[in-house]
């Protein structure tokens, strides 16, 4: 199982990547958590502490390790570089262990006034691919807010994508915007959790907004999922209603996929 968690910023997605990572190491899946935000925060989600997570060296800033694998030196520009480094290793040789999980993060690579980034995003996008053909684990990728990912193309070897959606016509009209640039690059399989419900008015919006693509349930506003923001935890381990319409979500994906 491939997945790719999208969606407008802010939406939610980071909280259901990492509730989905805990759900699937605890009922006994290995799992590979890619951050894919420069944004990083699915260390804290999944359970991480602020003091651990603070030491995660983000692939895209290990200068040597980009250098050897390609040939190049990140952020120079012209000369040429390996298109296919190796990078079968790295999952396990660079990933964070945690309760089952494997947890990598990408990082950020520079924009704009830097050179030629070529070294650094072929890494990357090469390590990619190799994760979505080559592991064997459960992958559950946190990508950046928006759209650029999928204009890149970055995950067109994704089994499915979750796009979160609160009551809101812009994250709804964002949703749509993922659906069709993801069926560009073969991914049809595109649902849909609906995140920050209130009441059944925000269901019904959601429910209606996003059709056809199917819903796999709802996240409500939660006072678990505040408390753990304030205490830099993991809203799974705060237990309560968000664990049971996480295990709800994974077990309706478990049966689609």
């Amino acid at each position: 199982m491939k997945i790719a968690i999208s969606g407008k910023g802010g939406v939610g997605k980071t909280t259901l990547a990492g509730g989905l990572a805990r759900y699937f190491a605890e009922t006994g899946g290995r799992v590979l958590a890619i951050d894919a935000d420069p944004d990083s925060n699915l260390p804290s989600s999944i359970g991480i502490s602020i003091e651990e997570a603070s030491k995660i060296k983000p692939l895209a800033t290990l200068k040597d390790l980009i250098a050897e694998r390609t040939g190049a030196k990140p952020g120079t520009f012209g000369g040429t570089f390996k298109l296919n480094p190796r990078v079968d290793d790295i999952p396990d040789e660079y990933g964070l262990e945690f309760k089952g999980i494997k947890l990598l993060t990408l990082g950020t690579v520079p924009k704009g006034g830097t050179g030629c980034l070529c070294p650094e995003s072929t890494l990357l996008r090469v390590l990619l691919r190799h994760i979505m053909l080559k592991r064997g684990e459960a992958v559950i990728i946190d990508m950046e807010a928006g759209l650029e990912h999928l204009a890149r193309g970055s995950t067109e070897s994704m089994d499915a994508f979750i796009v979160v959606v609160e009551p809101g016509q812009r994250a709804i009209q964002t949703a749509h915007q993922i659906k069709r640039l993801a069926a560009d690059l073969g991914v049809e399989k595109i649902f849909v959790v609906g995140n920050k419900v209130v009441d059944d008015g925000d269901r019904k919006l959601i429910e209606d907004g996003v059709a056809p693509m199917q819903l796999l349930g709802f996240m409500e506003q939660s006072e678990d999922i505040r408390e753990a923001d304030r205490k830099g935890v993991s809203a799974y381990d705060i237990g309560g209603e968000f664990k049971g319409q996480i295990e709800l979500i994974a077990k309706k994906l478990r049966e689609i996929i």
